[in-house]
Formats: structure tokens, sequence, C-alpha cells
């Protein structure tokens, strides 16, 4: 008993203030949810069953057509989210669509927020002209619409998942290089570095031991945010048509083909999948708020007043 608390203590430790945290709560939640069904829906490798419709999830392959399927049916109990124009069925989509805009997101978040930091903690902690230039890159970089830039980029490259993967990445790299230079700025002059330096650290030592980690905590909280900006984007880009090649299933991509239909009052092929975007969006921005309550005593303190 004694050995479990000392291995699981540190578990503890994190998971204890998240029971005051409703709304991280349920971000988890929701975005545990939609990994699962991305693991479970998503493509499997199998060129012969590539999306396991020998599983009972999804019901169809989304990427078929099927003759006995009505054209533009309504959701019934047969087809849960209706049917498109192509004889498919809605919900097998929806389903199996979710593991683009994930994997999108995070693997672009992660590559930007690891350069990002990396060029940030250099910059702040080594100032003089290599600050200045790196700065002035970044500025130039963040005066461009996201959106805009996140377009103009995968234009340049074959559109797909890898080219929407590291154009989404350098759209974001500024963000957490400005959050994460900030915070060295301020470090930086704190007692404790100066007590390392006077010691002989060398500047390595201190930027790993003594800086970095005392940036890590804004650097997580504006990470989940920008995950759920990064799912938006990607949806805007599959609307655009650079995203998957069809037909593979894709949320956004989905919505640009049922936005056409809207006006005839087939709702339902962009309700839904715009409704994930939302859930799955939402998701990230509820765990982004409870990160930063649990990390800044400022707006605990607030709340409890």
């Amino acid at each position: 008993m004694q050995v479990a608390r000392i291995i699981f203590a540190p578990v503890f430790r994190v998971l204890r203030p998240m029971r005051r945290q409703r709304l991280l709560k349920i971000g988890l939640v929701i975005v545990t949810a939609h990994i699962i069904m991305a693991i479970v829906c998503g493509p499997t490798g199998d060129p012969n069953d590539p999306y396991g419709i020998s599983r009972f999830i999804p019901p169809y392959n989304p990427e078929k057509s099927y003759p006995e399927i009505p054209r533009l049916a309504p959701p019934s109990a047969a087809h849960w989210m209706g049917t498109d124009h192509l004889r498919r069925d809605v919900f097998s989509r929806v389903i199996s669509g979710g593991w683009a805009p994930i994997v999108v997101a995070f693997s672009s978040i992660a590559i930007s927020l690891t350069v990002g930091s990396i060029l940030g903690w250099i910059s702040g902690f080594a100032g003089g002209l290599l600050d200045r230039v790196l700065s002035l890159t970044m500025d130039a970089i963040y005066s461009f619409p996201s959106m805009i830039l996140a377009i103009a980029l995968v234009a340049v490259m074959q559109p797909g998942l890898v080219p929407m993967i590291m154009a989404i990445a350098v759209v974001y790299i500024p963000t957490y290089f400005r959050v994460t230079r900030a915070e060295v700025l301020q470090i930086r002059e704190q007692t404790f570095v100066e007590a390392a330096r006077s010691v002989g650290a060398s500047w390595w030592r201190i930027l790993a031991r003594h800086i970095a980690p005392n940036t890590v905590n804004a650097i997580m909280a504006v990470s989940s945010f920008n995950i759920a900006d990064a799912i938006l984007t990607e949806a805007a880009m599959s609307f655009l048509g650079y995203g998957l090649p069809p037909p593979a299933p894709d949320w956004g991509f989905d919505i640009q083909n049922g936005q056409r239909f809207l006006q005839s009052g087939y709702w339902w092929l962009i309700t839904f999948p715009g409704f994930m975007i939302l859930m799955l969006s939402l998701g990230f921005g509820l765990i982004g708020e409870g990160i930063s309550d649990l990390v800044n005593p400022k707006r605990r303190r607030k709340k409890l007043v």
C-alpha cells in the first residue's frame, strides 16, 4: 500500500485540483469521446477494408455509394443522419471523418509548440541581434491573418494531410514564440537565475534547468486554444478543397458538398458535420479554460470570491 501511494502520488497531485474544474472535465469528456470515435471509426490501413466495415461501426463504407440507399433521404431509423446526393450514409461519413481534424490539429500544434518554444527560449535568453532578427521574423509571420496564410501555404504545396499539418504549424509558431519569449524575459531577471550565473552555471544549464521549466504552464495554457483554432482552420481548408482528396470523409469537405443543397431543404448534409466541428472545438476550448484556471492562481482566487 505504501509503495502504491508513492508511485501514484504525482498522479493524485495532478488530479486533485481538477475536481473543482467543471469546464475542464466537460472538455475532457468531449475530446476523449471524439478521439475514441476517431480511433474506432478511422481508417484501418487494410486496402480491402479501410474503414472497418466488417465491424458494427461504421455501418457503411463512407467512401462508397450503395444502390439500395435512397438519394438525399432525411434522417430516419435506417439512416440516423440521412443520406447524401451520392447515396452515401451521412452517419458513416461523420463518424469516420473525425480522424483527419484530430490528426492535423495535434500534429501541427505539436510541431509549432516545439519549434516556437525553442526559438522563444533562445531568443529571450540570448537577446541582442539574434533576438531582434527572430522577433522581426515572427512579427512578419504573425501580421498575416492566420487563415489566409495557412490557405496560401497549402495552396503552394499539393493538397493533402501532410501539407495541411505543415501549413498550420507554420501559422502558430509565432504564437508560441511570443508567449515563451515574454515569459523568459521575466524569468531571466529573477534572483535564482542570477544565483545560478554567480556559481558559474553554463547558459545551457540555466536555460534548461531554471528558465524553460517555468514557462511550461503558459505554453500549455495556450496550446488547447490553438488546437481548437487549428480544427477550424483545417475545416476551412477542407471546405475550400485543400484537404483530403475525395471521396475520403472529411467534415469540412462534406459541408462544402452539402451547402449547395441547403436551399432545397436538405439541411442534414451540413448540420451534422458542422455540429461535430463545433463540439470538438468547444471541447478543446473548455480544456483551455480549465488549464488556465489551474495554472493561474489569480483567476482561481477571483472565482472563489
